[in-house]
């Protein structure tokens, strides 16, 4: 059909004026840069040069080619990068390797097509810097050789351990002692965490034992190694796999840094090193169908260095939703800010802040027009609020602030300031999170969290932490509306802990304040073999109500006797909640009265 020029017009102006965009989308294959699936070549220029073509257009989509494509640090993007939580304290290389980098893109969506990328050497997968409104869908990541070594155990005595090596995992023997390798580095540490598959419970190990014995492989084509020495007060069985790593951390899976309406949907993330996706300073973040597992075919049990998702000084919504986490050295989600320390407060008024933790510095924490809260580290007290006319990093640990007004008699030097601006609102939805040894999620923002809808399977600790501290992590902060609710914990903390715990690390309490506020957790199941389930401190307005409680065998249960702990909180309502256990709960409280808690459990222990 032909229209004429009118005619085309006239469509055009009745599509906006209704609303609907006539905008086209431009389409770049990066096939046309010399990218080809299943060819084991190194795609990393292809890559570069099809992103690169992305910028100045308005609507574009970068589509891969499926199959399998591989990158290599040689011709990747080569960026230096200081990650939150992930960047150590010493004097070496920041730079980073960089797979797929949009930088001051707008509106463009990479559909993978369902490729596996497979990164050599130390690479981020994906790196987004001042970006606004990406997509990324249907593709996976995994390394050629993750920097997780695997080594499942196939026979035990108290004189030899004989064990079989991953295929993926690369070693050495040299004199007797084993060493692991991979592309471009050696392992210098051997932090280890067991496996046991048949109950899917993870542990803190040692390897410590297998260093002081004598090792020799005894079968080449199956990569099985012989282990003497003296296992005498070694606690392994036949079956437990071994994941073994070194500590440093100067990598993440993906990175997204100031950039806003950000969704990543059906990404699968089947290695990643040295910590997870991070989002850090960045605005509005949907993580639809992403997850983070082995490929099923590898046979590998680990997936994550470290957290799978990590968001540090966001603001916005964030949105998790669909989700799964399985194979985690660390938490599966953290969210939170930083305090940062004053050092110094100048005669013309500058405020000199530090960055305290030693794995996070270098990046701006403050921008002009933020406001912020100045805090009392041993309190985690507000001392007064405050909104920053300017803010410049002078150092890699350091920043100056401008206030916007005058400096308050009643800040000090050694107290510490969160930035209240980046901070976000916290949907967690639909999800599923197992195979971790320590917590599931960690949440300290004072925006609106909910969390609904989850299974949080065998997590080694806390299925949920609520923190806040300016001592150790220095992660902040207070939360102030949080609801739990529809989920189900299934047989967690069974390396430590309660499976809810709120824990501000306030160290001196003061009579009247709660650090933590409006907490609701309702309607979930509880599969437990351990009677405590929740402990709380610092917080007023708690709520645990209409829960089902049902019994596990698991594991023997230990001595713990109280269901609820509570200290130094207020307004606490503790009822309808369904126990259908052999045993009664119950509640013991810490520097409350008894006016602080409603119940219907009957054994109340005040204190």
């Amino acid at each position: 059909m032909n229209f004429s020029k009118a005619k085309v017009l006239l469509i055009l102006l009745l599509l906006t004026t209704f609303g609907v965009s006539a905008q086209i989308t431009d389409t770049i294959k990066v096939s046309q840069f010399g990218v080809r699936s299943n060819s084991y070549l190194n795609a990393s220029k292809g890559i570069r040069q099809a992103l690169e073509k992305c910028k100045g257009k308005q609507n574009v989509v970068l589509q891969l080619p499926g199959g399998r494509i591989d990158l290599w640090p040689e011709d990747a993007v080569k960026k230096e990068i200081y990650i939150s939580n992930s960047t150590e304290s010493d004097t070496l290389s920041k730079v980073k390797n960089i797979g797929f980098f949009f930088d001051h893109l707008k509106n463009v969506t990479l559909d993978g097509n369902n490729t596996l990328v497979i990164l050599h050497g130390k690479m981020v997968s994906f790196a987004l810097f001042n970006c606004q409104n990406i997509q990324i869908k249907n593709i996976q990541f995994d390394y050629e050789r993750p920097t997780m070594s695997e080594l499942t155990i196939t026979s035990v005595s108290p004189t030899a351990i004989k064990m079989k090596i991953h295929p993926d995992s690369r070693y050495f023997i040299e004199n007797g002692k084993i060493g692991f390798y991979g592309e471009g580095w050696k392992s210098n540490s051997h932090h280890t965490i067991s496996l046991d598959p048949q109950n899917d419970l993870m542990r803190y190990s040692s390897f410590e034992l297998f260093l002081k014995a004598k090792a020799k492989t005894i079968q080449e084509e199956n990569r099985t190694v012989l282990f003497e020495g003296d296992f005498t007060k070694a606690n392994y069985k036949v079956g437990d796999v071994l994941s073994i790593r070194d500590t440093y951390r100067d990598n993440c899976g993906g990175f997204i840094t100031l950039s806003k309406d950000i969704v990543l949907s059906n990404v699968k993330m089947h290695f990643m090193h040295g910590l997870g996706i991070v989002s850090q300073f960045a605005e509005n973040i949907t993580f639809s169908k992403v997850i983070v597992a082995p490929r099923e075919d590898s046979g590998r049990v680990i997936s994550s260095f470290a957290d799978c998702f990590h968001f540090s000084g966001c603001k916005g919504k964030i949105l998790v939703d669909g989700c799964k986490t399985s194979g985690s050295h660390d938490d599966p989600i953290n969210v939170h800010g930083t305090h940062l320390k004053i050092s110094e407060i100048t005669a013309d008024k500058k405020i000199k802040v530090q960055f305290m933790h030693h794995q996070t510095y270098g990046f701006e924490a403050f921008f002009a027009g933020d406001s912020i809260s100045f805090v009392s580290p041993q309190t985690l007290k507000p001392i007064i609020l405050g909104k920053l006319k300017s803010a410049k990093l002078i150092g890699k640990k350091e920043m100056e602030l401008v206030l916007d007004g005058q400096i308050s008699d009643k800040v000090n030097v050694g107290d510490v300031i969160e930035n209240i601006t980046w901070t976000p609102e916290v949907t967690i939805s639909n999800s599923r999170f197992e195979r971790t040894n320590t917590r599931g999620l960690l949440l300290t923002t004072r925006r609106k969290v909910l969390i609904e809808n989850n299974i949080f399977y065998r997590t080694g600790m806390h299925a949920i932490l609520i923190a806040n501290d300016a001592s150790s992590w220095f992660e902040s902060g207070a939360v102030k509306d949080v609801t739990i609710r529809n989920n189900t914990f299934e047989e967690c903390a069974y390396n430590s802990g309660t499976i809810i715990n709120i824990a501000p690390e306030n160290h001196e309490l003061v009579s009247g304040y709660y650090v933590h506020r409006n907490i609701r957790i309702e309607n979930n199941l509880f599969k437990i073999f351990e009677k405590p389930i929740l402990s709380a401190r610092s917080t007023d307005g708690l709520v645990f109500v209409n829960n089902t409680i049902n019994p596990s065998d698991l594991l023997p249960a230990s001595s713990g006797e109280n269901s609820f702990t509570l200290t130094a909180c207020n307004n606490v309502i503790i009822k309808k909640n369904h126990f259908n256990t052999s045993w009664k709960p119950k509640i013991a409280t810490f520097k409350m009265t008894k006016k602080q808690v409603k119940t219907d459990i009957k054994d109340l222990n005040i204190k």
